[in-house]
């Protein structure tokens, strides 16, 4: 019977099972009777027509069905699938200075004098000087990449210490881009750090990327991985990409001559909400180093021009298991981005590729949702004022932290317990809140269309906010 390796984002659909086993001759009749059995997984793989969903590949052994013979690729007892969801100028001379620091890089043949030398003279960009930015921007800076670009507008925040190496406790509260620079040139003083405080839009992106070699893609979103590979596509420029998620992660490397793009991959993203992002569903701390730290190695072997890069492969990550497997990728002649006759010849609105509406459209669209700050909701509290707060989390952030007499619903529970929520006239006043503000927003649309009016406030100055 063939055996079907779940990743970690859809094991809860599984019962948290790794691998399931299912019978069927083909891998559409597999992945029928694994939603079968197991059919809170069917809209995650299924479209409501019952298509395969263009997000989410499908492997034999370490073949791509899109290459073979897509639904109907025959299985046999010996076969493995594998489910694959989607889850951003210088000198020609060393100083005696240089030759000390990288002489263990100089005493590699395949490296040597001429190598550091290309490495001095690289350009390489970071997006995102977060987990993964974190460690390739370190090991790029150590081994003497001569400008690194970093492309961040966050601030540092507690919680990013527990796999953001770039920073310390003191850095709390400063602007990323700031003490990421600091860091690394007291790491290295040979580079050169260019800091490039926005968001990366549509607007910017080829600007930025234009005078690079190499783009390290660390995004944490949807929107900024297709605009970085569209842009990579566009300028000619390789994309050493990586992504993480709880105890998975995957590496790759995108738009290199006549390779295939994150596109390729993944044509479509998946619909907003269906996947969460780490800040919703953890990620394991040291798991951004390794692969970081495989970007930052991709990066180095593009300039220096040696090895075999994952160009044409994915490397995924179970670090649970610590297994590490290579998928082949194909450049797909159709694709709209990179293919024999693109579609996209110039950057797109991603937030509206993506599904997520823009913040004027969405405030023109959506009714104002009165909002009650965290001073007040405690005030409220202490006033014993009618309240119902509905806590939109997961079980075990709840088991972490909890607003006293709050009611536990996950907001993918939500749907199924609409009856559980106070209604009617004399109801009390709904309050909403999660941990960021994306799912407490989603839950209070969620209610006003099933017609729970009084579900019309969330916690502002805190956390969550609709």
């Amino acid at each position: 019977m063939p055996r079907i390796l779940v990743p970690t984002p859809l094991r809860p659909f599984t019962g948290q099972q790794p691998v399931v086993a299912a019978e069927g001759s083909t891998v559409g009749a597999l992945l029928r009777a694994l939603t079968t059995t197991h059919p809170d997984l069917r809209p995650h793989l299924f479209s409501a027509e019952g298509t395969l969903r263009s997000f989410v590949n499908v492997y034999v052994n370490d073949e791509d069905i899109r290459h073979l013979k897509r639904e109907d690729t025959p299985v046999g007892p010996a076969d493995t699938v594998s489910i694959v969801p989607s889850v951003a100028g210088g000198s020609d001379t060393l100083s005696n200075e240089e030759v000390q620091r990288y002489s263990r890089h100089l005493i590699i043949p395949e490296v040597g004098v001429e190598g550091q030398r290309r490495l001095k003279n690289a350009r390489v960009v970071c997006i995102g000087a977060g987990g993964l930015g974190s460690p390739a921007s370190l090991y790029l800076a150590a081994a003497g990449v001569g400008t690194l670009g970093i492309v961040d507008f966050d601030v540092v925040d507690f919680s990013n210490l527990q796999r953001q190496i770039l920073y310390s406790s003191a850095d709390v509260g400063r602007r990323k881009v700031e003490a990421a620079a600091g860091r690394l040139t007291s790491l290295n003083p040979e580079v050169r750090v260019v800091t490039h405080e926005t968001p990366l839009s549509s607007a910017n992106a080829l600007d930025i990327l234009k005078d690079y070699d190499v783009v390290v893609d660390g995004a944490d979103n949807f929107p900024t991985r297709y605009l970085v590979n569209d842009a990579c596509v566009l300028l000619g420029k390789p994309n050493a990409y990586g992504s993480i998620f709880r105890f998975d992660g995957q590496a790759s490397v995108f738009a290199t001559k006549g390779g295939p793009c994150y596109r390729c991959l993944y044509p479509e993203p998946p619909p907003p909400g269906l996947v969460p992002s780490c800040a919703e569903g953890g990620v394991l701390g040291v798991l951004p180093g390794i692969i970081g730290t495989i970007q930052a190695t991709e990066a180095i072997k593009l300039i220096l021009g040696i090895g075999n890069t994952l160009a044409g492969r994915l490397l995924l990550l179970d670090a649970l298991s610590m297994e590490f497997r290579t998928m082949k990728l194909r450049r797909d002649p159709a694709c709209p981005v990179c293919g024999d006759h693109p579609t996209v010849t110039a950057l797109i609105d991603y937030q509206q590729f993506c599904g997520i509406p823009a913040a004027t459209a969405a405030a023109a669209s959506t009714p104002a949702v009165p909002e009650i700050a965290v001073d007040a909701l405690k005030s409220a509290i202490d006033r014993h004022d009618r309240l119902w707060i509905l806590d939109v989390r997961e079980p075990r952030e709840f088991e972490i932290c909890r607003i006293p007499g709050s009611t536990l619903i996950p907001l993918g529970e939500l749907p199924k317990r609409i009856a559980e929520i106070p209604q009617g006239a004399d109801a009390p006043d709904i309050v909403v809140h999660c941990k960021m503000g994306g799912r407490s927003a989603k839950a209070v649309a969620l209610l006003r269309d099933r017609g729970i009016a009084n579900a019309r406030r969330s916690i502002r100055n805190g956390r969550s906010s609709a």
